[in-house]
């Protein structure tokens, strides 16, 4: 990869950080302003951009970004406080995402021309995952009740990790079935998924709970500096990735594990690891986005029907409102309140690595189909949760700048 393609984010970046701060309070977020330079410069708009559609650089950036991302998630969970507050996230990913996944599933079987039914099951579980910063203007409105934030935050900081072993296990099976030799290359495939779901979680505990440990010390002793402790954040999770590779787990599962053993047993960590989301990790993040724009929905343009664009709007609305309007019944919610939770599942950052880490791994027949259908709904999810995000959290927070009353209990309030 040429270094002058970098120019272009370089600059971007540095133009939307001299008017940030202004720009939050209008309907341009900064995801759609990404992904829309990416389309004006890629191949799609001026083709001033040469970034490889697949690689190694491409590959490292994405699995890097989900390291980093997974383990800051997880680490922002207060797992202590969910115990006392869980009836809205815990209803969302215990019932929630499973019927989620099956709705996906079932629309894509009868949508989606020539999947089987486990490429299908591989799109409803790539699109399952939420990611709260396409809706930020939503989670940081003061007015919008703190249960309900809350709710939204806690759903995108565990679903993707909580997602990612089904999408281990469904694609290994595809490629298994691929693969002569079926009986024991079904019982191999059967041994390295078990190995990569139970000795990648174990990693990521150990690390995180003795490394955690030695950093939390050290920062009481005052023997940490703030340069470093942020550099910690980032160094945690990639020796959790590292160790879980070394015995045969899975390194995406070791920082997702990390990540929620450090933000209970470490708390001290986490203003680094705030600092660092906000800052190097939003960084990354946006450059997946430019690159959505630039090369991947251009590399998939050609294979794009109107199937794929029925089903994007699909999964931003019927498939994930109803199973959350299911999974919230009986808690005495407003349907208003409810309908809000319900459209605020933005697809994103999540999708689109899972994505590349399928392709770069796992080669299948169908996944151009995959693709283009993925691609498309995270870039409609940008474009129209970032568009509605000021304005709707606006006016639902107008009418219950009172649900907080409420909303520290664990069913209480009328929301």
């Amino acid at each position: 990869m040429d270094t002058l393609t970098l120019l272009p984010l370089a600059l971007a970046t540095l133009l939307y950080a001299v008017v940030s701060r202004r720009a939050f309070g209008t309907l341009v977020s900064v995801p759609l302003a990404f992904l829309v330079l990416g389309l004006l410069l890629g191949d799609l708009g001026f083709g001033l951009t040469d970034l490889p559609v697949s690689g190694e650089a491409l590959n490292v950036l994405a699995e890097v970004t989900l390291v980093l991302t997974l383990f800051a998630d997880a680490s922002s969970i207060d797992v202590k406080r969910l115990r006392r507050q869980h009836a809205l996230p815990v209803r969302l990913l215990g019932i929630g995402l499973p019927l989620t996944v099956a709705a996906g599933l079932g629309v894509a079987l009868l949508l989606l021309p020539g999947l089987s039914l486990l490429e299908a099951a591989l799109v409803a579980i790539i699109l399952a995952p939420t990611d709260a910063a396409l809706g930020q203007a939503v989670v940081t409105n003061r007015y919008v009740p703190e249960r309900v934030r809350r709710a939204l935050n806690v759903e995108s900081g565990l679903n993707d990790g909580l997602v990612f072993p089904a999408l281990l296990i469904v694609a290994s099976i595809v490629i298994a079935g691929t693969v002569s030799d079926g009986a024991r290359s079904a019982l191999g495939w059967s041994g390295f998924v078990l190995a990569q779901v139970v000795l990648g979680p174990l990693a990521g505990y150990l690390v995180g709970r003795f490394g955690g440990t030695l950093i939390e010390r050290a920062i009481e002793r005052d023997q940490v500096s703030a340069g470093f402790l942020r550099l910690s954040t980032i160094a945690l999770p990639l020796v959790a990735y590292g160790g879980a590779e070394l015995v045969s787990g899975n390194g995406f599962l070791a920082a997702f594990t990390c990540g929620l053993t450090v933000g209970t047993t470490a708390r001290a960590l986490r203003t680094g690891i705030e600092d660092f989301a906000e800052a190097e990790g939003q960084l990354l993040s946006l450059f997946v986005f430019f690159a959505l724009g630039a090369v991947l929905l251009p590399a998939v343009w050609p294979q794009m029907q109107w199937q794929h664009a029925l089903y994007a709007l699909l999964s931003l609305t019927l498939i994930r409102m109803v199973p959350v309007a299911v999974s919230l019944t009986g808690l005495g919610l407003e349907r208003g309140t409810i309908a809000f939770i319900g459209w605020f599942g933005p697809r994103g950052l999540a999708s689109v690595i899972y994505l590349l880490l399928l392709t770069d791994d796992y080669r299948m027949d169908a996944i151009d189909q995959i693709g283009a259908v993925v691609l498309l709904t995270v870039a409609f999810s940008i474009v129209l949760h970032g568009l509605s995000a000021h304005p709707l959290a606006a006016r639902y927070g107008a009418t219950h700048r009172d649900g907080d009353s409420g909303g520290d209990s664990e069913d209480g309030g009328r929301v």
